[in-house]
């Protein structure tokens, strides 16, 4: 036996070996047989569905192909995204001019909602709530005194229209039960709009939704009605929109024939967009105010008033989005933002800023480079020249750069103000106060008569103890002057939101302090 065993070792060793072969030629057959090109997509596919037929373990498909996707798109560019359903709906919610929902405007200045509007012809109104009341509980979910994350109220309240909900009021003493039927709310993008003196108007936009030409439309035709001559475009924090809304607001500017915008990409061609020349504010001198949040939408307007010398671009360089895309839907709710092509301003500069591997950061970067203090600090790209229809200097790079250059004020805030930010004590003393002068301030629909009543309430008393009282702050003599100049407009404005007037007075009584509006009104 043992004069056999090594020939015997031999022979297994041939079988092992043509076995090994054999599984490699089969692993080798299986690998041609999956061969694919990284171009032809079919890739991504076979992995998937060899991990839903062979992985140990359960497969919760749906995360796994959402993960794909995100990765996939990661790839691309960052704007290029996928959009589970939530996602999606939320944000064609804030864009669509109107939503499902009970009709108010809330804030949460002491961890109690506090209604600051209640929403002309919507569900509330007919329920009868009023500006000032306490949400207190919501179905049957508490959410006063309890640290309740706000963005889960808002999603408590909305709900399909013609869906009931159950909610409780605390008004003074009382606690009142209300069910209110959820119906369409519309939700406004011009957010102020009113005359600043005799000839001057202002108008804040805050997004471009599905009715911004409509509103800004009627608000301006209300501006010329009050003698407007000039217009004070404010576009700081819009970070854009709809395209279409974009093309309308820019013609109602623009002469016949004057560009707008043009779009281009791979798969794209070149496509050019002009002014029809039957705008109603062409003959309105214009101011358009922008900051680093000014993105999209917003930045193609932009563009086109100072590529066509028909206005002032006042504030900081804006955030450099100029990409053209896409929404592909799927049918169980989820969606895809695609970007096809980028946008041009009439000039030919490409308002996309470039990508880089901190691209999410740019803005942080531009606040240590001292861009958000100093004009000279801004990076310009001196090798992308462009002129505007008058033979002025432009330059491309992304984004707007401003005609006229107003740094961040960060010299005025003093220990006091800034500790007052922290708790938010001026919110909540403009709740207090409101409390406290409710009968006659809600009654408020004249702004002279808004003036006057903030002049009788000794705001800077009643906030100095207010802060000492219920937040420890204290400030001496010396400081509280140092701060009222930029503190007490703050306050009134807060306190005067809570009139008839709303965000026109909040706007209006904070301009004193806006030093970008105030570089609008007093340069030339």
């Amino acid at each position: 036996m043992k004069r056999y065993f090594p020939v015997l070792i031999a022979v297994l060793g041939i079988i092992v070996g043509a076995l090994s072969v054999a599984t490699y030629n089969t692993w080798l057959q299986k690998k041609n047989f999956y061969k694919t090109q990284y171009g032809e997509w079919r890739k991504l596919n076979l992995i998937l569905e060899q991990v839903d037929k062979n992985y140990v373990d359960t497969v919760d498909n749906k995360k796994v192909t959402d993960a794909a996707i995100v990765a996939a798109l990661a790839e691309l560019d960052p704007h290029s995204v996928y959009m589970p359903p939530v996602e999606l709906d939320a944000a064609e919610t804030d864009l669509a001019g109107n939503f499902d929902g009970i009709g108010i405007q809330f804030n949460v200045p002491n961890d109690t909602a506090i209604v600051l509007e209640v929403i002309p012809g919507g569900p509330s109104e007919k329920a009868g709530l009023l500006q000032g009341d306490r949400i207190l509980k919501v179905g049957d979910k508490d959410i006063a005194g309890v640290k309740f994350p706000q963005d889960s109220m808002v999603r408590r309240m909305k709900g399909p229209a013609g869906s009931k909900v159950e909610i409780l009021i605390g008004r003074g003493k009382e606690k009142i039960p209300f069910e209110i039927t959820r119906g369409k709310v519309p939700v406004h993008c011009v957010d102020a709009a009113f005359m600043v003196d005799d000839t001057t108007g202002y108008l804040k936009l805050s997004k471009f939704s599905k009715t911004t030409y409509q509103e800004v439309n009627l608000a301006a035709t209300k501006l010329l009605a009050q003698g407007m001559k000039k217009l004070i475009f404010d576009l700081r924090d819009n970070s854009g929109g709809y395209f279409d809304q974009a093309l309308l607001l820019g013609n109602m500017f623009l002469e016949k024939g004057d560009d707008i915008v043009y779009m281009q990409g791979l798969h794209r061609k070149k496509e050019d967009y002009k002014a029809d020349g039957r705008g109603i504010m062409r003959d309105i001198t214009l101011d358009v105010l922008i900051n680093e949040s000014t993105a999209s939408s917003s930045e193609i307007f932009a563009g086109a008033i100072q590529d066509n010398d028909r206005g002032r671009i006042i504030g900081r360089r804006s955030f450099g989005k100029g990409l053209v895309q896409e929404p592909i839907y799927f049918n169980d709710g989820s969606g895809v933002r695609l970007t096809v092509a980028r946008f041009y301003t009439p000039s030919g500069r490409c308002i996309q800023k470039p990508y880089s591997d901190d691209y999410r950061y740019d803005i942080y970067k531009r606040y240590s480079g001292g861009e958000m203090y100093d004009a000279d600090s801004i990076k310009v790209d001196s090798s992308a020249v462009f002129k505007t229809v008058g033979g002025r200097t432009v330059y491309g790079g992304g984004g707007i750069i401003p005609d006229i250059f107003v740094p961040l004020d960060t010299t005025r805030a003093s220990n006091f103000f800034i500790a007052c930010n922290r708790k938010t004590t001026q919110m909540r003393f403009a709740s207090a106060m409101f409390d406290r002068y409710k009968e006659s301030l809600s009654g408020i629909s004249d702004f002279g008569e808004l003036e006057r009543f903030l002049d009788k309430m000794n705001i800077p008393s009643k906030f100095r103890e207010y802060a000492s009282a219920t937040d420890g702050i204290k400030c001496s003599d010396q400081e509280w002057k140092d701060t009222e100049s930029y503190l007490l407009p703050q306050l009134r404005a807060l306190v005067g939101r809570y009139s008839k007037l709303g965000e026109d007075a909040f706007y209006k009584l904070y301009l004193g302090v806006d030093t970008t509006v105030k570089k609008a009104i007093e340069s030339e």
